[in-house]
């Protein structure tokens, strides 16, 4: 499929730097969104990033899907990997710190094994995960001042696709 010539738009990254994205034309491409259930007041802002960036790039089509948490993202993208359909997977979630190490395991885990999908599969898997220290965070990375990582896993998704 090759690279686009297609002008590439700014976008903020999970630091302070831009990335110029590459090849966002998603015309012919179909997307699987999974997305967790918890902390759905950050996911569900996550959802909408992903979901308008797949719009405005003129997807094929996306259908969404829900876990009940991020440790289950795995799972669930290596079952619609295995199923077929889907140019690529967007993994969305956000695993906040609290008092206990739970968030390390779950946090590790997740990205773990939605990488290990995408290596054993051969499909895009995109880890749209926030792993946050608190809820501030978290909602400055879902639509908050430092943008929506939901989107920006979407423009991830679509040039890996192309890729």
């Amino acid at each position: 499929m090759g690279i686009s010539a297609i002008s590439p738009a700014l976008a903020p990254t999970m630091s302070s730097d831009s990335l110029t994205w590459q090849n966002t034309d998603a015309r012919g491409l179909k997307f699987a969104i999974v997305v967790a259930r918890f902390n759905s007041n950050i996911t569900g802002k996550l959802l909408e990033g992903a979901v308008d960036a797949l719009t405005k790039s003129n997807a094929a089509g996306y259908t969404v899907f829900s876990v009940p948490g991020a440790f289950e993202l795995p799972l669930a993208a290596k079952k619609l990997a295995r199923r077929g359909g889907y140019d690529a997977i967007i993994a969305l979630g956000a695993v906040i710190r609290g008092d206990t190490p739970h968030f390390d395991y779950v946090a590790g885990e997740a990205a773990r094994g939605l990488q290990d999908v995408a290596l054993d599969t051969g499909v895009p898997v995109i880890f749209g995960v926030l792993t946050t220290d608190n809820l501030e965070q978290a909602e400055a990375r879902a639509g908050g001042e430092l943008g929506n990582k939901g989107y920006d896993a979407a423009m991830t998704a679509i040039e890996m696709a192309r890729f």
